[in-house]
């Protein structure tokens, strides 16, 4: 009877693993770059030529650039959901608006649910600096910042997908931020003129879902994430309904 020989395992392997677990679990994000070797070899404690292996690895499947006398990055392909010209033409194509809607109220949804039943008081901590900010968005008055409140909102969101401590929703979410952020943008300037209410609406549907994750109330979380969109759904459609009855009474006028 023969054995196979037991291969024993490369450190620069070991080290390979934390790294790609930092980048799925979204420690570590697109675009960013590591620590120079010295600190990052001296934090992991091994030596530099060990380290420089493992990143030589990590380049080669993609996952990390390295650039002469620039240190090392997280490829920005990491955090690549969609390509940037179908995100254009999602933000360009009225209808695609619709269908993201349809996309968020599902994705949001299931990030509201596992963030309320996972949530650490680390994520707790982040997600009450992203209510507070996204709060003072509303809390200013005339809504002459959509801008910021666009980005406000899909920072919440976002926190609330860290706390799903799912790496699949969080790499979605922040796959299609900017996305995310013109969606809303986009949504408030069809939305405010058409009910006086909606600003207070938006912030009273977004605290109490901000209180259901705290609370650890998963189900309503879920429910309050998908009433929040079909709220969005509802107000947009009266708008174009409305922006029809318009277009159709001046062409009759022209007539």
């Amino acid at each position: 009877m023969s054995f196979a020989h037991i291969q024993q395992r490369r450190l620069s392997d070991d080290i390979v693993d934390q790294l790609e677990t930092m980048i799925l679990e979204g420690v570590l994000q697109a675009g960013e770059r590591l620590p120079a070797e010295r600190k990052l070899a001296e934090q992991f404690g091994v030596s530099r030529p060990s380290l420089r292996e493992a990143i030589q690895k990590l380049v080669a499947k993609g996952l990390l650039v390295s650039r002469q006398g620039g240190g090392n990055y997280v490829s920005n392909e990491v955090g690549a959901t969609f390509s940037d010209p179908l995100l254009a033409l999602f933000a360009e194509k009225h209808d695609a608006h619709k269908d993201l809607l349809e996309f968020r109220h599902t994705l949001e949804g299931a990030c509201a649910y596992y963030a309320a039943l996972r949530a650490t008081p680390a994520d707790l901590e982040r997600l009450d600096l992203a209510f507070a900010e996204l709060e003072a968005c509303y809390e200013k008055s005339g809504g002459e910042c959509r801008a910021a409140e666009g980005l406000a909102d899909a920072r919440f969101h976002l926190a609330i997908a860290e706390a799903s401590h799912n790496v699949v929703l969080l790499h979605t979410i922040r796959g299609l931020f900017d996305l995310l952020r013109s969606n809303v943008v986009t949504n408030i300037g069809g939305m405010y003129p058409q009910r006086s209410e909606t600003r207070a609406m938006l912030i009273e549907q977004h605290r109490a879902l901000y209180y259901a994750i705290k609370e650890g109330d998963a189900e309503r979380a879920r429910s309050l994430s998908n009433q929040h969109i079909e709220y969005v759904c509802e107000v947009l459609s009266e708008a174009d309904e409305e922006q029809l009855r318009l277009q159709r009474a001046e062409r009759r006028r022209r007539m």
